[in-house]
């Protein structure tokens, strides 16, 4: 998951060639294949796969690309392709028979991918999830492999995600890895050429064309950097008035914490609950771990919570009342204060960074937030819209103490 002009396609075409001709160099740590491969090498569509892939692997005329001329020992024409378009071509394996290599499209569907297994499967540019899952299902019978060289342009997409987003068996399996490469990274740009590019690049690509790191793209529901946004924890001022945003949901409880600077109007979010389970799941364990946080900070909840949803946390002792939920009002007032820079997020929330990170658009409702992974997104919004009104400082405590001034009563010193 790279920069543009950082050479990853180059690197995906030195591993498919390995595969195919058993040629491993002597500090090649990865897979081998002790025996000739079938296999898959794809792009978007006809046309990039036939200029881009094709045209690293196999070249032009006599001059071969990364496969070497003399290793070729067939090659089939693309009926639909554009004209030079290769559909399969066999090379020799070290072990003295044939590999073989099929070109395809990501425009061709899922379903053109179904059925062969294959050893391993080459993808430069990100694929569409359906077309990835079949995939990874070809290489199931043969415990075989999957690499793919991309800019992350769509941002946190759900292939993207399923890297970052590692269950605990694929840790422990060590069955995924990501290579990041930057233009940092690589010694062959020009320092001109770099400024001209970034000068003419939207600025909701840069990060991904330049150091390979996911943007939510034009879809960002919130376009801003993180470092913009996320500050080092620090300890909150007792004079600043604070509350919370709470969003009850079937599967999930998600909870955050804000407070405010008198001084600048800034709202600073500081901590997040973030469990499984809705009311119906331990409500008691949920609103304990929400008065931990300060029994005496208010909250707003989702007025379309249920009464049945609420009725637990309601009946267990938290201060809450209903938020406004018009999404778009909602959506505008935060925009609105981390673009002046009056939102701040402790680091610390790293829950609630994961879903800003993913908080975007739909394709189909471009006016509408894509219903995913957004418990924190909907809990700020409460918060920023209706939470900032039910802000207060906490309490002074209450003296308990019934007893006498320590000058009176048979022991004081006027006694005496």
């Amino acid at each position: 998951m790279a920069a543009n002009r950082v050479g990853k396609t180059v690197a995906g075409a030195y591993e498919t060639t390995c595969h195919m001709t058993g040629l491993y160099p002597a500090w090649w740590e990865g897979k081998r294949f002790d025996h000739p491969t079938a296999s898959w090498a794809c792009g978007h569509d006809g046309k990039t796969t036939f200029e881009i892939v094709q045209g690293i692997l196999l070249g032009s005329g006599e001059t071969g690309g990364m496969i070497p001329v003399e290793k070729i020992v067939h090659k089939t024409a693309s009926r639909g392709g554009p004209a030079g378009a290769i559909d399969t071509v066999w090379v020799q394996h070290v072990s003295g028979g044939n590999s073989k290599l099929g070109f395809k499209g990501y425009e061709q569907g899922r379903r053109s991918f179904e059925g062969t297994a294959k050893h391993f499967i080459w993808c430069d540019e990100e694929p569409p999830e359906d077309v990835y899952i079949e995939i990874l299902y070809r290489l199931l019978t043969t415990k075989g492999s999957a690499f793919t060289t991309f800019t992350p342009l769509l941002g946190r997409s759900a292939v993207v995600n399923s890297f970052y987003e590692l269950t605990d068996e694929e840790r422990l399996e060590k069955s995924k890895c990501v290579v990041q490469a930057g233009w940092n990274h690589v010694p062959h740009l020009d320092e001109a050429e770099k400024k001209t590019l970034i000068r003419n690049t939207p600025a909701y690509q840069i990060k991904a064309r330049t150091e390979g790191e996911p943007s939510l793209g034009k879809g960002a529901i919130y376009p801003f950097p993180e470092e913009q946004i996320a500050v080092d924890p620090f300890e909150i001022p007792k004079f600043w008035p604070r509350a919370y945003g709470l969003d009850v949901g079937w599967e999930r409880t998600a909870c955050i914490w804000g407070a405010q600077d008198p001084s600048t109007l800034t709202v600073v979010l500081y901590d997040e609950y973030y469990e499984q389970g809705g009311p119906h799941n331990a409500p008691r364990n949920h609103s304990a771990a929400i008065r931990a946080r300060g029994a005496w900070i208010p909250g707003v909840v989702d007025p379309a919570s249920a009464y049945h949803q609420l009725q637990p946390f309601d009946a267990l002792g938290l201060d809450l009342s209903h938020a406004e939920n018009n999404v778009e009002m909602g959506i505008l007032a935060v925009f609105e204060l981390m673009a002046v820079g009056r939102l701040r997020v402790f680091k610390s929330c790293t829950n609630w960074f994961a879903e800003f990170r993913k908080y975007q658009r739909t394709e189909q409702y471009p006016n509408k937030p894509l219903k995913r992974d957004d418990h924190l997104m909907d809990a700020t919004r409460y918060l920023v819209v209706s939470g900032r009104e039910r802000m207060i400082v906490e309490p002074a405590p209450v003296s308990t103490w019934t007893g006498q001034p320590r000058h009176k009563g048979p022991g004081g010193w006027m006694a005496r």
